[in-house]
């Protein structure tokens, strides 16, 4: 987003709007080559209706952040907090049981937040404008969170590829009204494509196909921890650093305690756990 508001000067929401109508787009060609395209479980649409409303508030909020924080620490703070908000609600949303283990991973992902929020190189300034930007990275950690719950809830039933098209097909339609409150958006698109390409069809339609695939197998706690080994890339950072370190640890933790979507195996008697 930095990039596109410095060389082509697009808004947020253009932004936003391009991305999830490019990935929609090719999530739809790509879905219709699949033997049974665009079978969702009637109980599921709903879902899918409200997928699509949390993707579409994930956007307008997240790059609306990072014009106003920086992508530093909006990385940060968005990233590092969905997979605690997912922790939070998977257990009543979803039924998955958070063993020591996994409030172990909980502590060190904060832990692993905190070395990154303290980093010489994310430069905090108390404006309004910026604590604006924080805001606005937490209301997407939010609607990231809520949309992964729900995507969990669906995969259940449904296939990854038809779910992932409908849905970025339904928060495309609910976020172009956006566009209203944009400038000369078409001059906006003809600045800023070659980077909205890559946007919506690598980092969006891709990136978000392989993760529901991935999330049909893996709780959806494992699957918000896991994003958190993204953060450095986001961050610009080159090398391992004490927080990948806490983030990487934090995933295996959580895998051991989760593996396969089951509780983790309890211990003799003996050992004195319930």
């Amino acid at each position: 987003m930095t990039v596109l508001a410095a060389r082509a000067a697009a808004s947020p929401l253009l932004v936003g709007v391009a991305r999830l109508w490019l990935a929609a787009i090719l999530l739809l060609l790509a879905t219709s080559l699949t033997p049974r395209p665009f079978v969702i479980a009637s109980g599921d649409r709903w879902r899918c209706l409200a997928m699509g409303a949390c993707m579409a508030g994930y956007q307008a909020a997240y790059f609306t952040a990072v014009t106003l924080g920086g992508i530093a620490v909006v990385a940060l703070v968005a990233i590092c907090s969905a997979p605690l908000m997912i922790a939070a609600l998977a257990p009543w949303l979803l039924g998955e049981r958070l063993a020591p283990r996994v409030r172990a991973a909980l502590l060190l992902g904060v832990l692993g937040t905190a070395l990154l929020v303290t980093s010489p190189a994310v430069a905090l300034d108390p404006s309004a404008r910026f604590l604006g930007g924080v805001f606005l990275a937490f209301v997407a950690g939010l609607a990231y969170a809520l949309y992964v719950l729900a995507a969990k809830a669906t995969l259940r039933r449904s296939a990854p590829l038809p779910t992932t098209a409908v849905t970025f097909t339904i928060g495309a339609v609910l976020l172009t009204p956006a566009l209203w409150w944009t400038t000369a958006p078409l001059t906006q698109l003809t600045l800023a494509w070659p980077w909205l390409v890559y946007l919506g069809g690598v980092a969006t339609a891709g990136a978000y196909a392989v993760y529901t695939v991935g999330l049909r197998r893996v709780p959806a706690s494992v699957a918000g921890v896991t994003t958190l080994l993204g953060l450095e890339a986001r961050l610009g950072r080159r090398g391992p650093s004490p927080a990948t370190a806490c983030s990487a640890r934090t995933t295996l933790v959580w895998r051991r305690a989760s593996a396969g979507g089951a509780p983790a195996p309890r211990r003799p008697a003996a050992r004195g756990q319930l």
